[in-house]
């Protein structure tokens, strides 16, 4: 999946593990919160990750934000869980390579 190699600018470098480590806490709540049918607050999750992911160099976490975003409008459980996983997988195989732009 080429979209798992993420180059990010080395001034961001210190940021970049917190980054990740909250997006493994968005994956236990989108979880949870889809056990409950929570969609307003999964709405939110998507939409927060909609809007931070470009800015720290990760194109295809924004995508995923949008997604779940708009799964969670529609309420669609089955959507929500397939872009859970593919979070879950992206996660688990990015390569971060950091250079100057």
């Amino acid at each position: 999946m080429s979209e798992n190699k993420v180059y990010i600018d080395p001034d961001l470098e210190f940021l970049i593990p917190q980054f990740l480590e909250n997006r493994e806490e968005d994956i236990k709540k989108l979880e949870k919160l889809l056990l409950k049918s929570k969609f307003d607050q999964i709405r939110i999750i998507g939409h927060s990750m909609k809007g931070s992911g470009g800015g720290y160099g990760f194109d295809y976490l924004t995508e995923l934000g949008s997604q779940i975003e708009k799964a969670a409008e529609l309420k669609n459980k089955h959507k929500i869980k397939k872009l859970i996983t593919e979070l879950e997988n992206y996660l688990a195989k990015i390569e971060i390579i950091y250079e100057e732009k």
